[in-house]
C-alpha cells in the first residue's frame, strides 16, 4: 500500500474494496455544472441525474469495474495489469465539493481515458491503491509467464530426445542391411581357361608382326 493509505488508518484496503457507490456530493456537482447550460439545463441535468443513481463501482483483487445507465447500460472492466497510467484532475467545482476525477489510461491506443472514476471523496487513497495494484501486477506477470511455459518446454525436449533415439535406431538397422551387400562384390576371374582366345583371322594391329 502507499504511504498515504498507510499513514491514514481510516483509509485501508478494506475500505477501498468496499466502495460501490459515489458520494452524494457528486449529484450536487452534476446539477451545479448543468446550470452552465442555462436554457438546456433539463437536457443536461436529467441524464446526469440518472447516471448518478445508476453509477456503480467494484474493486476486487483482479481489477476495477464501473457501470451506469437505465435504457442504455454501459459497463467498463479493467484489470490492474492493463492500467498504464492514472491522472487525477480537479476542476473549480470539484475542489469546492471536495471531489476529483481519476482518469485511468490503458495501452488500448485510445486518445482519452479508458475509465473516469468520479464522486470518490478518498480520491488520493484510491489513486495510491490503484498505483500499488498496477505495479504489483506488472512485477508478478513475468514470473507467472515463465512458470506457465516451463512445462511445455520440458515436454518438447523430451519429445525431441525420443525422436533422435528413433532416428539412431533406424540408421543402425540400415547399416546392418547394407553390410552383406558389400561382401558380395564381383571378384576378377583369374582362370586362364576362361579367357577369350586370340583368333588368327583377326587383323593385326599396325606395328605388330604376323
Amino acid at each position: 500500500m502507499s504511504d498515504y493509505v498507510t499513514t491514514h488508518p481510516s483509509f485501508s484496503e478494506t475500505r477501498i474494496l468496499s466502495i460501490t457507490r459515489p458520494s452524494p456530493k457528486l449529484l450536487y456537482y452534476y446539477l451545479t455544472s448543468s446550470l452552465v447550460a442555462t436554457v438546456a439545463f433539463p437536457l443536461v441535468a436529467i441524464p446526469l441525474y440518472f447516471k448518478y443513481h445508476t453509477l456503480r463501482y467494484r474493486f476486487d483483487s483482479e481489477g476495477v469495474s464501473m457501470s451506469w445507465g437505465i435504457l442504455f447500460r454501459r459497463e467498463i472492466n479493467l484489470t490492474y495489469k492493463r492500467i498504464q497510467d492514472i491522472h487525477l484532475t480537479r476542476g473549480i467545482l470539484e475542489r469546492w465539493f471536495g471531489l476529483a476525477t481519476l482518469q485511468i489510461q490503458t495501452a488500448s491506443g485510445a486518445a482519452g481515458a479508458e475509465m473516469s472514476i468520479q464522486g470518490i471523496e478518498e480520491y488520493e487513497a484510491l489513486r495510491d491503491f490503484l498505483y500499488g495494484k498496477m505495479r504489483g501486477r506488472r512485477l508478478d506477470a513475468p514470473a507467472t509467464e515463465v512458470s506457465s511455459e516451463a512445462t511445455p518446454v520440458a515436454q518438447s525436449d523430451g519429445e525431441a530426445l525420443e525422436l533422435l533415439r528413433a532416428i539412431h535406431t533406424d540408421l543402425a538397422a540400415l547399416r546392418r542391411l547394407q553390410s552383406p551387400s558389400r561382401n558380395l562384390q564381383v571378384e576378377p576371374d583369374t582362370n586362364p581357361e576362361n579367357t577369350t582366345p586370340h583368333r588368327d583371322d583377326e587383323p593385326n594391329k599396325p606395328g605388330e608382326c604376323a
